[in-house]
This record gives C-alpha cells, sequence and structure tokens, in this order.
C-alpha cells in the first residue's frame, strides 16, 4: 500500500474560493492562537504547538509557512528552518539541535525541515550510516511521544508533488532571475534520485505515524488547494486536543 500513491493530486480550488477559505482558516487559528496564548478567554496558557514541514523540493512549504503564520503576531510563532548540520551539531546526538526550538506552555513554533532529515536525505545520500538512520525512526517516535505527553500538539505535513509539477516549477525557477537563487544544483541531483527519496518517504510515513504524530500528506500541485488545507488541519488538531482536554474552543471574550 502506497501513502504518496493514493493521494489525489488532480485536487484545485479557484483563486477567488481559495482566498475565502483562507481567509477564514486563518482568522479561525488567530482566534485559536490567541487562546493558547492565553491573550484571550481564561487566560491560561493553552499546550505547545508543534508544526512540523517536510516535503519534495518546491513543493509549496514555504508558501504554505507563509500563509500559517501570516496573520499571527510575530511574537506569538517562532518559525526556524533547518539545512544540513554544522561540522559541531555533528558531534551531537541528531536531535540535540532542535531541542531549544521547541515551544513551551503557551507557544507554537513551525519547523520548515525537521529531524525527519536522518530517515530522508541523510539516509538516500549515505550520509547517515543504515544503522544509525534505522535506528532514528525508533528515537524520533520516542521524541514526539515524549513531547505529546508532555502536552504538545504535533502536526506533521508532507508536502507531496508530482515530478511533472516539480519539473514545471523547477524551470519557472530557473527562468526566473528573482526566484533562480531557489534553484540549486542539488535539487536537480535529488530530483534523479527521486525512486529512492520515495522509497524513504513511504517508509517514513509507514514506521513513523502514531496516534500522538499522525502524519497528513498534502496534495501540492496546487498550491491553493495545498494552502488552504495546511491552515485547515491545524486548526483542526488545536480544537481536537482542546476538546480532549474540556477546554472551549470558543469561550466567552468578554
Amino acid at each position: 500500500m502506497s501513502r504518496l500513491g493514493d493521494v489525489d493530486l488532480s485536487l484545485r480550488l479557484p483563486k477567488k474560493e481559495a482566498e475565502a477559505q483562507l481567509k477564514e482558516a486563518q482568522d479561525r487559528l488567530v482566534h485559536l492562537r490567541l487562546l493558547l496564548g492565553g491573550q484571550i478567554g481564561p487566560g491560561d496558557l493553552g499546550p505547545p504547538l508543534l508544526v512540523l514541514f517536510e516535503g519534495w523540493d518546491a513543493s509549496g512549504k514555504g508558501g504554505a509557512i507563509k500563509r500559517l503564520v501570516g496573520e499571527l503576531d510575530p511574537r506569538h510563532v517562532r518559525v526556524a528552518q533547518f539545512a544540513a548540520p554544522s561540522y559541531d551539531e555533528k558531534r551531537h546526538h541528531f536531535l540535540w539541535r532542535f531541542w531549544p526550538v521547541l515551544p513551551g506552555w503557551g507557544g507554537m513554533a513551525v519547523l520548515d525541515r525537521t529531524w525527519y532529515g536522518r530517515v530522508l536525505v541523510e539516509r538516500v545520500e549515505g550520509f547517515a550510516s543504515e544503522q544509525a538512520w534505522q535506528r532514528a525512526y525508533q528515537e524520533i517516535v520516542d521524541l514526539e511521544t515524549t513531547l505529546a505527553a508532555e502536552g504538545t500538539i504535533l502536526v506533521k505535513f508532507w508536502m507531496h508533488l508530482s515530478p511533472e509539477e516539480q519539473l514545471r516549477r523547477f524551470e519557472s525557477r530557473r527562468d526566473d532571475p528573482y526566484r533562480a537563487w531557489k534553484l540549486t544544483d542539488e535539487d536537480w541531483r535529488n530530483r534523479e534520485k527521486r525512486p529512492a527519496y520515495e522509497a524513504a518517504v513511504e517508509e517514513m510515513l509507514e514506521r513513523t505515524e502514531h496516534p500522538a504524530g499522525p502524519w497528513t500528506v498534502v496534495a501540492g500541485d496546487d498550491k491553493r488547494w495545498a494552502r488552504v488545507a495546511v491552515v485547515r488541519t491545524v486548526n483542526e488538531a488545536i480544537e481536537s486536543a482542546l476538546a480532549a482536554r474540556g477546554i472551549d474552543a470558543d469561550p466567552p471574550l468578554g
């Protein structure tokens, strides 16, 4: 069974409908975020909110993150981007460098690339030994389960994209002098290794899916559809977590 193969990449939203749905979802997120931060409602700090983004190159992670946090007060959310680990970071356990950005109660953090790099790029490119990346699946689940036990609301996205749409976006970036910097030789090399990366993604989805950290695979060929789906999914995760704790997601504001 293929999680990626089951994604309907034909999903589309017309521009005006997408704009209306996105605004509605963003307005709802502002309300929920202020509630979690103790700025409205009873004033108590809500559980930490951690949103993880992984996906294909040019799959729209940046655009989705921009729409997710764009209407929030920047003091109330942290966005952290992770590239290849530095020399000093490699001296530590691979999860070590992520701890400083994790949110506390009342906080929200969005990670653009995450600890899943160990079982994706580090696996495919041979930057981690097989023993290390095989061990990482359980280490990651243990970490996420620990965070959830402490109260963290965990939302995990894989931004999925067809190879045809990826090529179109690559070529569009290549031909635009203001966006060409986004496209690197490494992006082209990774594209050539798509079968190996697909196998790694499928195994990642299967082995790191758990009750406290389910994966949401987002159909990303239409950016408008994907952005609405991302914000709505985060809203639903917050609402579900609040309901499970007996917290009213729409308390009196006066």
